[in-house]
Protein backbone atom coordinates (compact mmCIF):
# COMPACT_ATOMS: atom_id res chain seq x y z
CA UNK A 1 0.00 0.00 0.00
CA UNK A 2 1.66 3.72 -1.17
CA UNK A 3 0.95 6.24 1.48
CA UNK A 4 1.30 9.85 1.34
CA UNK A 5 1.91 12.72 3.85
CA UNK A 6 1.06 15.98 2.14
CA UNK A 7 2.33 18.94 4.99
CA UNK A 8 4.04 16.43 7.43
CA UNK A 9 5.65 19.88 8.66
CA UNK A 10 2.65 21.00 10.25
CA UNK A 11 2.18 18.21 13.15
CA UNK A 12 5.66 16.80 13.02
CA UNK A 13 8.82 19.59 12.53
CA UNK A 14 11.28 16.50 13.16
CA UNK A 15 10.64 15.41 17.02
CA UNK A 16 8.53 12.51 16.18
CA UNK A 17 8.84 9.61 13.94
CA UNK A 18 6.63 8.64 11.06
CA UNK A 19 7.71 4.96 11.65
CA UNK A 20 4.17 4.13 13.23
CA UNK A 21 2.57 4.29 9.35
CA UNK A 22 5.48 1.95 7.69
CA UNK A 23 3.39 -1.18 8.71
CA UNK A 24 0.63 -0.42 5.96
CA UNK A 25 3.26 -0.05 2.94
CA UNK A 26 5.52 2.61 1.60
CA UNK A 27 5.50 5.84 3.29
CA UNK A 28 6.53 9.39 1.69
CA UNK A 29 6.35 12.27 3.45
CA UNK A 30 6.51 16.27 2.00
CA UNK A 31 6.61 18.94 4.46
CA UNK A 32 4.56 21.04 2.55
CA UNK A 33 2.50 20.86 -0.36
CA UNK A 34 0.80 24.22 -2.67
CA UNK A 35 -2.06 22.80 -4.05
CA UNK A 36 -0.74 22.75 -7.93
CA UNK A 37 1.73 19.65 -6.57
CA UNK A 38 -0.98 17.81 -4.40
CA UNK A 39 -2.48 15.79 -7.39
CA UNK A 40 1.55 14.92 -8.62
CA UNK A 41 2.65 13.83 -5.69
CA UNK A 42 -0.45 11.85 -4.62
CA UNK A 43 -0.20 9.82 -7.72
CA UNK A 44 -1.47 6.27 -7.74
CA UNK A 45 -1.28 6.49 -3.67
CA UNK A 46 -4.44 5.11 -1.78
CA UNK A 47 -4.12 6.60 1.34
CA UNK A 48 -3.12 10.49 1.97
CA UNK A 49 -2.75 12.60 5.05
CA UNK A 50 -3.23 15.88 5.18
CA UNK A 51 -3.15 18.68 7.54
CA UNK A 52 -4.07 21.95 5.92
CA UNK A 53 -3.49 21.12 2.09
CA UNK A 54 -7.22 21.09 0.35
CA UNK A 55 -8.75 17.94 -1.31
CA UNK A 56 -10.85 18.87 -3.79
CA UNK A 57 -12.98 17.07 -6.48
CA UNK A 58 -10.59 18.19 -8.72
CA UNK A 59 -7.80 16.55 -7.02
CA UNK A 60 -10.24 13.22 -6.19
CA UNK A 61 -10.53 12.92 -10.27
CA UNK A 62 -6.66 13.52 -10.57
CA UNK A 63 -6.38 10.63 -8.18
CA UNK A 64 -8.69 7.47 -8.71
CA UNK A 65 -6.63 5.33 -6.53
CA UNK A 66 -7.52 6.91 -3.72
CA UNK A 67 -9.13 4.70 -0.87
CA UNK A 68 -8.72 6.59 2.28
CA UNK A 69 -8.01 10.41 3.09
CA UNK A 70 -6.39 10.86 7.06
CA UNK A 71 -6.82 14.54 8.19
CA UNK A 72 -4.03 15.17 10.72
CA UNK A 73 -6.50 17.13 12.60
CA UNK A 74 -10.13 17.93 14.36
CA UNK A 75 -11.14 19.86 11.66
CA UNK A 76 -11.98 18.58 8.09
CA UNK A 77 -12.97 21.40 6.09
CA UNK A 78 -9.97 20.99 3.51
CA UNK A 79 -11.66 17.88 2.23
CA UNK A 80 -14.64 18.20 -0.03
CA UNK A 81 -16.59 15.48 1.91
CA UNK A 82 -19.42 15.33 -1.02
CA UNK A 83 -17.03 14.71 -3.43
CA UNK A 84 -15.40 11.96 -1.17
CA UNK A 85 -18.86 10.17 -0.19
CA UNK A 86 -19.98 9.74 -3.62
CA UNK A 87 -16.88 8.35 -4.03
CA UNK A 88 -17.02 5.95 -0.91
CA UNK A 89 -14.16 7.13 -0.01
CA UNK A 90 -13.69 7.57 4.14
CA UNK A 91 -12.56 10.97 5.19
CA UNK A 92 -11.18 10.23 8.96
CA UNK A 93 -10.22 12.95 11.40
CA UNK A 94 -8.48 13.20 15.00
CA UNK A 95 -11.77 13.91 17.11
CA UNK A 96 -9.52 14.63 20.67
CA UNK A 97 -5.78 15.21 20.96
CA UNK A 98 -5.11 18.69 22.54
CA UNK A 99 -8.11 19.34 25.06
CA UNK A 100 -5.26 19.60 27.57
CA UNK A 101 -3.21 21.34 25.62
CA UNK A 102 -5.32 24.48 24.45
CA UNK A 103 -7.14 24.41 28.15
CA UNK A 104 -3.38 25.07 29.68
CA UNK A 105 -2.67 27.34 26.75
CA UNK A 106 -5.74 29.10 27.28
CA UNK A 107 -4.81 29.99 31.19
CA UNK A 108 -1.14 30.62 29.85
CA UNK A 109 -2.72 33.55 27.98
CA UNK A 110 -4.57 34.55 30.30
CA UNK A 111 -1.97 35.18 33.01
CA UNK A 112 0.34 36.86 30.80
CA UNK A 113 -2.70 39.48 31.16
CA UNK A 114 -2.87 39.50 34.24
CA UNK A 115 0.23 39.39 35.41
CA UNK A 116 2.65 40.31 32.74
CA UNK A 117 5.25 38.03 33.63
CA UNK A 118 7.36 38.18 30.64
CA UNK A 119 7.31 41.99 30.45
CA UNK A 120 8.19 41.56 34.33
CA UNK A 121 11.26 39.65 33.54
CA UNK A 122 12.80 41.55 30.69
CA UNK A 123 12.68 44.72 33.33
CA UNK A 124 14.49 42.75 35.77
CA UNK A 125 17.06 41.46 33.42
CA UNK A 126 17.51 44.90 32.06
CA UNK A 127 18.49 46.32 35.14
CA UNK A 128 15.40 48.19 36.92
CA UNK A 129 15.24 46.37 39.54
CA UNK A 130 18.78 46.90 40.68
CA UNK A 131 18.05 50.22 39.84
CA UNK A 132 14.68 50.52 42.19
CA UNK A 133 14.91 52.19 45.53
CA UNK A 134 12.05 49.82 46.68
CA UNK A 135 12.35 46.25 47.26
CA UNK A 136 9.82 45.26 44.50
CA UNK A 137 8.19 47.13 41.73
CA UNK A 138 5.33 46.43 38.97
CA UNK A 139 4.74 48.18 35.61
CA UNK A 140 1.47 47.24 34.83
CA UNK A 141 -2.07 46.64 37.00
CA UNK A 142 -1.81 42.98 38.65
CA UNK A 143 -5.58 41.05 37.98
CA UNK A 144 -6.33 38.25 40.53
CA UNK A 145 -8.74 35.48 38.83
CA UNK A 146 -10.14 34.29 42.34
CA UNK A 147 -13.74 35.63 42.67
CA UNK A 148 -13.86 36.60 38.92
CA UNK A 149 -16.60 35.50 36.51
CA UNK A 150 -15.45 33.49 33.12
CA UNK A 151 -17.99 32.76 30.36
CA UNK A 152 -16.63 30.12 28.42
CA UNK A 153 -18.86 30.32 24.55
CA UNK A 154 -18.70 26.47 23.37
CA UNK A 155 -18.73 23.81 25.98
CA UNK A 156 -17.49 21.39 24.67
CA UNK A 157 -14.12 19.19 25.53
CA UNK A 158 -11.86 22.04 26.04
CA UNK A 159 -14.72 24.53 27.16
CA UNK A 160 -15.22 22.25 30.12
CA UNK A 161 -11.14 21.41 30.34
CA UNK A 162 -11.02 25.10 30.46
CA UNK A 163 -14.12 25.40 33.29
CA UNK A 164 -12.33 23.03 35.85
CA UNK A 165 -9.03 25.12 35.71
CA UNK A 166 -11.35 28.06 36.10
CA UNK A 167 -13.28 26.27 38.68
CA UNK A 168 -10.06 25.31 40.79
CA UNK A 169 -8.62 28.83 40.89
CA UNK A 170 -11.89 29.86 42.62
CA UNK A 171 -13.39 31.41 39.31
CA UNK A 172 -17.07 31.49 38.70
CA UNK A 173 -17.95 29.52 35.18
CA UNK A 174 -20.81 30.62 32.93
CA UNK A 175 -21.52 29.01 29.54
CA UNK A 176 -23.13 29.34 26.44
CA UNK A 177 -23.62 25.91 24.07
CA UNK A 178 -25.76 25.09 21.49
CA UNK A 179 -26.86 21.78 23.77
CA UNK A 180 -25.83 21.30 27.30
CA UNK A 181 -23.67 18.31 28.73
CA UNK A 182 -24.21 16.62 32.22
CA UNK A 183 -20.93 17.19 32.79
CA UNK A 184 -21.06 20.86 32.00
CA UNK A 185 -23.42 21.09 34.72
CA UNK A 186 -21.10 20.09 37.25
CA UNK A 187 -19.20 22.57 35.92
CA UNK A 188 -20.57 25.74 36.11
CA UNK A 189 -23.88 27.59 34.63
CA UNK A 190 -25.47 27.58 31.07
CA UNK A 191 -26.85 30.87 30.70
CA UNK A 192 -27.84 32.93 27.39
CA UNK A 193 -25.02 34.95 25.23
CA UNK A 194 -26.57 38.01 26.22
CA UNK A 195 -26.51 37.24 30.00
CA UNK A 196 -22.82 35.63 29.32
CA UNK A 197 -21.61 38.72 27.57
CA UNK A 198 -22.80 40.89 30.29
CA UNK A 199 -21.84 39.61 33.85
CA UNK A 200 -18.45 37.75 32.58
CA UNK A 201 -15.21 39.53 33.78
CA UNK A 202 -13.25 37.24 30.86
CA UNK A 203 -14.68 35.60 27.81
CA UNK A 204 -12.93 32.85 26.13
CA UNK A 205 -14.32 31.50 23.14
CA UNK A 206 -14.31 27.36 21.96
CA UNK A 207 -16.20 26.75 19.88
CA UNK A 208 -15.84 25.76 15.91
CA UNK A 209 -16.44 28.46 13.27
CA UNK A 210 -19.23 28.33 11.42
CA UNK A 211 -21.49 30.41 8.76
CA UNK A 212 -23.51 31.65 11.90
CA UNK A 213 -21.19 32.78 13.73
CA UNK A 214 -18.62 34.29 11.86
CA UNK A 215 -17.43 37.58 13.25
CA UNK A 216 -19.91 36.88 16.37
CA UNK A 217 -17.16 39.26 18.43
CA UNK A 218 -18.00 42.40 16.84
CA UNK A 219 -19.13 45.93 17.76
CA UNK A 220 -22.43 44.99 18.80
CA UNK A 221 -21.40 42.03 21.25
CA UNK A 222 -19.12 43.93 22.57
CA UNK A 223 -20.82 46.73 23.17
CA UNK A 224 -23.11 44.06 25.87
CA UNK A 225 -19.43 43.38 27.49
CA UNK A 226 -18.66 44.73 31.15
CA UNK A 227 -16.09 47.70 30.68
CA UNK A 228 -12.24 46.30 31.03
CA UNK A 229 -13.42 42.86 30.23
CA UNK A 230 -10.75 40.24 28.87
CA UNK A 231 -11.03 38.68 25.97
CA UNK A 232 -9.21 35.15 24.91
CA UNK A 233 -9.56 33.16 21.44
CA UNK A 234 -8.04 29.80 21.22
CA UNK A 235 -11.01 28.65 18.70
CA UNK A 236 -10.88 30.16 15.28
CA UNK A 237 -9.70 33.71 14.54
CA UNK A 238 -12.83 34.16 11.74
CA UNK A 239 -14.94 34.30 15.47
CA UNK A 240 -13.69 37.90 15.88
CA UNK A 241 -13.94 41.19 13.74
CA UNK A 242 -10.71 42.08 14.40
CA UNK A 243 -10.97 45.55 13.48
CA UNK A 244 -13.86 45.76 16.46
CA UNK A 245 -11.62 44.03 18.82
CA UNK A 246 -8.60 46.68 18.09
CA UNK A 247 -11.15 49.81 18.30
CA UNK A 248 -12.05 48.22 21.70
CA UNK A 249 -8.71 47.77 22.64
CA UNK A 250 -7.71 51.30 21.96
CA UNK A 251 -11.51 52.76 24.01
CA UNK A 252 -9.96 50.54 26.76
CA UNK A 253 -13.70 49.01 26.66
CA UNK A 254 -11.47 45.49 26.65
CA UNK A 255 -8.88 45.85 29.28
CA UNK A 256 -7.19 43.36 27.25
CA UNK A 257 -6.99 40.67 24.41
CA UNK A 258 -4.99 37.89 23.77
CA UNK A 259 -5.64 35.22 20.68
CA UNK A 260 -3.94 32.05 18.84
CA UNK A 261 -5.71 32.61 15.98
CA UNK A 262 -6.43 35.55 13.20
CA UNK A 263 -8.81 35.73 10.30
CA UNK A 264 -6.20 34.85 8.39
CA UNK A 265 -2.80 32.82 8.86
CA UNK A 266 -0.14 33.56 8.92
CA UNK A 267 -1.03 36.98 10.24
CA UNK A 268 -1.04 39.58 7.62
CA UNK A 269 1.27 42.87 7.94
CA UNK A 270 -2.04 44.91 8.07
CA UNK A 271 -3.73 42.76 10.88
CA UNK A 272 -5.21 45.43 13.31
CA UNK A 273 -4.50 43.82 16.66
CA UNK A 274 -0.86 43.86 15.71
CA UNK A 275 -1.28 47.55 16.67
CA UNK A 276 -3.84 47.26 19.54
CA UNK A 277 -2.71 48.18 22.73
CA UNK A 278 -2.96 45.09 25.68
CA UNK A 279 -3.12 42.33 22.61
CA UNK A 280 -1.34 38.83 22.91
CA UNK A 281 -0.53 36.76 20.06
CA UNK A 282 0.84 33.82 19.55
CA UNK A 283 1.15 31.60 16.15
CA UNK A 284 -1.74 29.16 16.52
CA UNK A 285 0.62 27.20 19.00
CA UNK A 286 -1.64 25.77 21.95
CA UNK A 287 -1.91 22.43 20.25
CA UNK A 288 1.50 21.88 20.01
CA UNK A 289 2.95 20.19 22.58
CA UNK A 290 4.49 16.75 21.50
CA UNK A 291 2.15 14.70 23.43
CA UNK A 292 -1.16 16.01 21.38
CA UNK A 293 0.86 15.68 18.02
CA UNK A 294 2.07 12.24 19.37
CA UNK A 295 -1.82 11.50 19.89
CA UNK A 296 -2.88 12.39 16.34
CA UNK A 297 -0.27 10.15 15.07
CA UNK A 298 -1.71 7.45 17.44
CA UNK A 299 -5.06 7.94 16.55
CA UNK A 300 -4.19 8.25 12.89
CA UNK A 301 -2.80 4.80 12.55
CA UNK A 302 -6.01 3.36 14.49
CA UNK A 303 -7.96 4.83 11.98
CA UNK A 304 -6.12 2.85 9.18
CA UNK A 305 -6.18 -0.30 11.23
CA UNK A 306 -10.07 0.29 11.30
CA UNK A 307 -10.48 0.62 7.40
CA UNK A 308 -8.09 -2.18 6.84
CA UNK A 309 -10.42 -4.54 9.36
CA UNK A 310 -13.60 -3.52 7.51
CA UNK A 311 -14.49 -0.99 10.23
CA UNK A 312 -13.79 2.31 10.04
CA UNK A 313 -13.38 4.50 12.89
CA UNK A 314 -13.12 8.46 13.22
CA UNK A 315 -14.97 9.07 10.04
CA UNK A 316 -16.43 12.38 9.30
CA UNK A 317 -18.03 11.70 5.97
Amino acid sequence: MKIVILDGHAVNPGDLSWDCFRQFGDVTVYEQTDNDQAAQRIGDAEIVMTNKTPITEALLNACPNLRLICVLATGYNVVDCAATKKRGIPVCNVPDYGTAAVAQFTFSLLLELCNRVGLHDNAVHNGDWTACPHFCFWTTPQMELAGKTIGIIGFGRIGRAVGRIAKAMGMHVLAYNRSRHPEGEEIGKYVTLDTLLAQSDIISLHCPLTAENAGLINKTTIAKMKDGAILLNTARGGLLNEQDVAEALRSKKLRGAAVDVVSQEPILADNPLLVAPNCIITPHMAWAPIESRQRILDCTVGSIEGFLSGKPVNTVN
